[in-house]
Order: C-alpha cells, then structure tokens, then sequence
C-alpha cells in the first residue's frame, strides 16, 4: 500500500509542475495564439535565479521563490515588447522561429554564467512526514500544495477580478475586446508576466528533487505542449487535467514498465487519446 501511495504521490508532484508550466503556456496560446516554445527557457532562468539568491545572496526558499517569480516575470515581459509584439502582423512561423531563437539564446546566456555543469537547489524540507502509516516526502507534498493553492489563485484571479476579466475577454474576442475600450497592450503584457512567474515558481518547486542545468526546459516544454494538445488547445481546465493524466502515466509507467519508458509514455499517451478524441479532452479556449 505503502508503494501504490508513492507512486501516487510521486503522480500528483510531476503533474503539479506540469500544471504550472502548462498553465502559463494555455494563457499565452489562448490569448495572442503564440506557441511560445522559449517558454521552457523561461523555466530554467527561474530555477537559475532561485539557485543564485539560495547560494550566492544566502536567501531563503521563500525568497527565492518570490525573486524568481518577479524576474522571470520581467523577463517574459521583455520579450513580448521586444519579440512578440513586433510579430503580431507576421505569419504565426515567425512567432515560433523567434521563440526558438530566444530559447537558444537564454541558454546560451546561462551557460555562459554558470556553464554547463548539473546543480542542485538544497531542499527546505528534508523531513519525511508519516501518516497513517504511510510516508511521504516534505518537499512533494509542499510542491502539491503549493501548485494546487497557485492554481486555485488563479482560477479566483481570472473569474472575480477586473484584470482577470479582461483577459478572458480578449481570449474569447480579441477585436470586440478591443472595441469595448480593453487595452490589448496591457493585457498581453500582463498575460506574458502570469506565465512567466508561473513557470519560475514550477522550476522552484522542483529544483530540490531535480538537477539543474541549461537544457532542463527541453523536456518540460515539449510535455507541457503534450498536455495543452491533449487537454484542448487554450483550454485551463484541460491544461490542468492533462498534466495530472501525464504526470500519473509518468509515474505508475516508471514504476510497473521501466523508467527507460517513461518519457515515451506522454508522447505515446498524446497519440491514443487524441486518435479518440481530436479535439482534447476539454472544449478549446480560456475559461
């Protein structure tokens, strides 16, 4: 019993990271319809900026989370007034070509920081809590708390909020947005900076039970595309319950095949389900 829970709980950790990554990822394609593959770069520069101020500034967790956030946060604004947004006439080509190129280029950036070598961010919580006879690890279940709590913020923050509104306003229609006096501007700024701080958070989390290195936002943008196709493309729900179906395949593949299969198992998940189902799991579109 004690197995079947690891496994479930190691699930619930891969699919609370996988949630945030794709989360951030849904906003911006339901919103300006960019397939922001720079977005696992993002990713690394927040796992990057918590190692820095843990280890070289002697910050804690918390602060590094934070510190994270709001570089990362910035950074992804950045790149949506100097890239992005010089784009939104161009072919949806350009918008991926330029993504790849600032993925390469914030890689090349860090490499060129702290090289190539693997880091490990020290975890908060070493402790292993027992309950009921079972054991589980402080830091996965600090994770799912953490990504459940910051998904429920912000579900609140984009069906009782003003900001929140609005954003869902330009995902449904952009132009009739537009007209009602919605600045699409502000928006998109705003929509690159929820992504970007979501992804650093995600990186922060997993960091302590994860190495760190330039290229770690290979894999996780590629599932975290797995999840917003599987889930229906723009779709929150879906992003959410497409992590936590891969993050589960993952976990319970890893144990009862092999962990050589593990990553193959998303990709092979996606073709199954979407040769049912081709439009997702959920009805496209942020809500």
């Amino acid at each position: 019993m004690n197995i079947f829970f690891q496994q479930v709980l190691n699930g619930l950790t891969l699919g609370s990271v996988y949630s945030l990554v794709a989360l951030g990822l849904t906003l911006v394609y339901g919103i300006l319809h960019i397939p922001n593959f720079a977005h696992g770069a993002l990713f690394m520069v927040g796992a990057y900026v918590s190692y820095y101020v843990t280890g070289s500034l002697g910050g804690n967790y918390w602060v590094a989370i934070a510190a994270a956030a709001l570089s990362v946060a910035a950074l992804a604004v950045l790149s949506e007034r100097l890239i992005f947004h010089r784009l939104r006439n161009a072919p949806p080509l350009h918008d991926m070509i330029a993504a790849i190129g600032l993925m390469l280029f914030l890689e090349a950036v860090i490499q060129a920081v702290w090289g190539a070598d693997f880091l490990r961010l020290s975890s908060p919580f070493p402790q292993i809590v027992r309950v009921f006879g079972l054991t589980a690890p402080a830091q996965r279940l600090m994770i799912v708390a953490a990504a459940f709590g910051l998904m429920i913020a912000l579900h609140l923050f984009l069906t009782r909020s003003i900001l929140g509104s609005t954003i869902i306003a330009m995902a449904q229609n952009r132009e009739g947005a537009s007209l009602v006096g919605i600045d699409a501007t502000a928006v998109s700024m705003l929509t690159f900076a929820i992504s970007g701080a979501l992804a650093a958070v995600a990186a922060t989390l997993f960091a302590p039970i994860n190495l760190i290195y330039p290229s770690m936002g290979h894999l996780v943008i590629m599932k975290a595309f797995v999840i917003i196709i599987l889930g229906g493309m723009g779709s929150i729900p879906g992003a959410i319950v497409g992590a936590m179906v891969i993050g589960f395949a993952e976990s319970f593949g890893a144990f009862y095949v092999s962990t050589d299969y593990k990553d193959i198992i998303a990709f092979a998940l996606l073709v199954v389900i979407l040769s049912v189902r081709p439009q997702g799991l959920f009805t496209r579109g942020v809500r």
